[in-house]
């Protein structure tokens, strides 16, 4: 079930509300089972079957983590950890080996209908560092409704974020609960722009983006506009997916008087690739780093075995995110792209260097690299198999003699082509855009990615997530930061007016099959 379905808006959502209110009345357990059961109701949608691997995993891991509670065993944690990943690799990547070694071997292998269940990174992940607080003390036994809607709360089931066991239960212990009007207030407006960001912006560059990777998984050469135009469309429409479930995630949550964790916060005005990964996808970031990277030793080693634990991270990083040798690079590139910048700011600090008077030149020179470096990254992720990927990449380079023009750009680029003597080719099989219009929509949406504040810092004054966001500085952008009044009660109901609109559209999030 999507957040962007009808059945979603006008069924589930209502009556889980409303069912929560009458019952968080009487009881606060009657309560929070309510939520336990429509979560469980909620991941079922997409397949029933499924809902006993979910309840297993929460049985298992809440016995363990009751016996850790009590005793300290790294056997115990051990033996936890295993099942979990072993779990999670059997269903998610036991097809990728099988079809890889039946390719090497020539022959057919079994395990490659296997059905990746939905959600089981996240909720794997989620308990993986349930037993490994609870092992370092960290957490305390809590009562199996508490435990059980830490694990199935739906606005952050499917696709995060990845919250912490100190982060959410001492909000489910509360004597009182139920969400006050300013939550509802709160909640709904989040909602209503991470709704608006999925079905009008990320959507819209969907129809820009699929054509372009769909023709190249064919085999069609994609010229040189074309592949930049279409990677740069998909750079805007997973962004734009990921930040509108984001929004909705901590929306839903607030809706019931529950702050889940920031997951993400404009991560492509990042200055260096180190800062895009603390600002995109934070919690799964966090996990990397805190229960992978700082075991590995972290930065408590020699530079070389730093770098070597930074690239055992981003790899396991990229192959978590699908089962494909296409993630697996995805992550590699990441990981070098994160080698260099730290080797780059070790030798900054030995040579003592300062950009003075050069910082805003610096700081343009330094977005701009980050940027290009995520978008060609983008290729590998996107792309179904490495042949369409280095396809893309080709056009991208302007090789194979595809550095030409469209004539769908003619209009645009006339006055400046003709002058350097160049002409436009009519070649029907690379007109994925009709040009000017479709590079202005490019355009606006960059412009909201990269210079209008995010959801968060809009409602910084209310805190609509769980962590405190500074204030943005600026007489314009105050302006715009939310309160509740009638002019934003109106900015709110036009935004879900005109993504309701759009609901009727084929869709699906791109973070759902991981």
């Amino acid at each position: 079930m999507l957040f962007n379905s009808l059945e979603f808006m006008l069924v589930f959502l209502p009556v889980t509300f409303f069912g929560f209110l009458m019952a968080v009345r009487h009881n606060r357990a009657l309560g929070l089972g309510w939520l336990v059961c429509a979560s469980l109701f909620f991941y079922g949608w997409w397949n029933p079957v499924y809902v006993w691997l979910i309840v297993g995993s929460m049985v298992v891991n809440y016995s363990l983590g009751w016996i850790l509670c009590r005793n300290r065993s790294a056997y115990i944690l051990s033996a936890g950890v295993g099942l979990n990943l072993a779990t999670l690799g059997y269903y998610k990547y036991i097809g990728l080996f099988s079809k890889t070694l039946g390719q090497l071997a020539g022959a057919q292998m079994g395990f490659q209908d296997v059905v990746l269940p939905l959600a089981i990174s996240f909720f794997t992940f989620q308990q993986i560092s349930y037993l490994v607080d609870a092992y370092n003390g960290k957490v305390d036994v809590s009562h199996w409704v508490e435990y059980a809607l830490f694990v199935t709360f739906f606005p952050q089931l499917i696709a995060g974020p990845i919250v912490r066991h100190s982060e959410i239960m001492p909000q489910f212990l509360k004597e009182k609960l139920g969400p006050r009007e300013k939550d509802i207030a709160i909640g709904i407006s989040v909602f209503a722009v991470g709704l608006f960001k999925k079905v009008v912006i990320a959507d819209t560059m969907a129809t820009y983006a699929s054509p372009v990777f769909g023709v190249a998984a064919r085999g069609v050469e994609i010229s040189f506009l074309d592949s930049w135009s279409g990677v740069l469309a998909y750079s805007l429409q997973i962004y734009f997916d990921f930040s509108g479930y984001s929004d909705m995630a901590i929306g839903l949550g607030r809706l019931f008087g529950f702050r889940l964790p920031i997951n993400f916060f404009s991560p492509y005005k990042s200055l260096n690739i180190i800062e895009f990964w603390r600002r995109w996808h934070i919690t799964l970031s966090r996990f990397l780093k805190e229960y992978l990277y700082y075991p590995l030793g972290g930065n408590h080693v020699s530079h070389a075995r730093q770098f070597a634990n930074i690239m055992i991270v981003m790899l396991l990083g990229g192959l978590w995110h699908g089962a494909g040798w296409n993630f697996l690079l995805w992550g590699g590139m990441h990981g070098a792209f994160i080698v260099v910048n730290h080797a780059w700011q070790n030798l900054v600090r030995a040579m003592g260097w300062q950009s003075g008077r050069w910082s805003g030149l610096w700081r343009v020179l330094s977005f701009s690299l980050t940027f290009l470096c995520i978008v060609v990254a983008w290729v590998l992720f996107r792309a179904d198999n490495l042949d369409t990927a280095m396809n893309i990449y080709r056009g991208m380079a302007g090789l194979d003699g595809r550095f030409i023009l469209p004539a769908t750009y003619e209009n645009l680029l006339s006055p400046v082509v003709s002058s350097l003597g160049l002409t436009f080719v009519h070649f029907d099989a690379i007109q994925y855009f009709e040009g000017m219009r479709e590079m202005g929509h490019l355009a606006i949406v960059l412009f909201v990615a990269l210079i209008l504040p995010n959801t968060q810092e809009w409602m910084s004054k209310w805190r609509a997530c769980l962590e405190p966001i500074q204030i943005p500085q600026g007489k314009f952008t105050r302006i715009l930061l939310w309160r509740p009044s009638m002019v934003h009660l109106l900015v709110v109901v036009t935004i879900l007016f005109i993504a309701a609109s759009q609901m009727f559209r084929p869709t699906e999030f791109l973070y759902f099959q991981f």
